[in-house]
């Protein structure tokens, strides 16, 4: 296991495990956040070996799909 101290704000610390998806490359880390553990496993299911910007071109997908219901 890897630790790298980091200050996570409360907000990102309250929201459920199940709803965030949680990525990293060589220089970030990246958290998706999520309505649901379905939608969430929906977008970990579509982004499986994707590169960071490929998964942000699907995430902001599912965000205009929230924005629209």
């Amino acid at each position: 296991m890897f630790c790298i101290k980091a200050d996570i704000p409360e907000e990102l610390v309250a929201i459920d495990d199940e709803c965030k998806a949680i990525y990293h490359s060589k220089d970030s880390v990246c958290f998706f956040v999520f309505e649901s553990r379905d939608i969430r496993n929906q977008f970990v299911e579509e982004t499986q070996g994707m590169n960071k910007d490929d998964r942000m071109i699907v995430y902001e997908k599912f965000c205009k799909l929230k924005e629209n219901t």
